[in-house]
């Protein structure tokens, strides 16, 4: 039996439209975090792979990569109109992580608002982390 509930969210990525990390942060105890580099290399690899799987589709205007299930983990990304990627890593019985990422997503836009934050620059700010913290607990 899992220590998590079936409804638990353990990362959040935000990766500007470059392939850049802007954000990151993790949210389940007990888990062993990545150095900073590993979570680098792991926003740029998925970025790369989400852009080829969009170029490769057979669908026409294909949104790339939406969700990649394993046995203990559920990766899934919301691409917004600009190309900012908002991933989220769950258990992988999680009901709603789409709308999970909405609300994320949702944070990110009002976070745009703040006069002392420039778009695609790394996301540093306590509030955001308050208001993210909610996001996850409520979801």
């Amino acid at each position: 039996m899992s220590a998590h509930s079936s409804s638990t969210s353990f990362l959040v990525l935000i990766i500007n439209k470059a392939g850049g990390l802007i954000y990151q942060k993790n949210y389940a105890e007990g888990l062993t975090p990545l150095s900073s580099n590993e979570y680098l290399v792991l926003a740029s690899t998925f970025h790369s792979i989400h852009a080829i799987a969009t170029r490769i589709s057979p669908v026409p205007r294909s949104s790339g990569i939406e969700t990649i299930e394993a046995d203990a983990f559920k990766m899934t990304c919301l691409q917004s109109p600009t190309g900012t990627k908002f991933v989220l890593l769950t258990t992988p019985s999680h009901p709603h992580p789409d709308l999970v990422l909405r609300r994320i997503y949702e944070t990110y836009a009002d976070h745009l608002k703040d006069p002392f934050y420039m778009v695609e620059m790394p996301i540093r700010s306590e509030r955001f982390d308050t208001k993210m913290a909610a996001v996850i607990r409520a979801g």
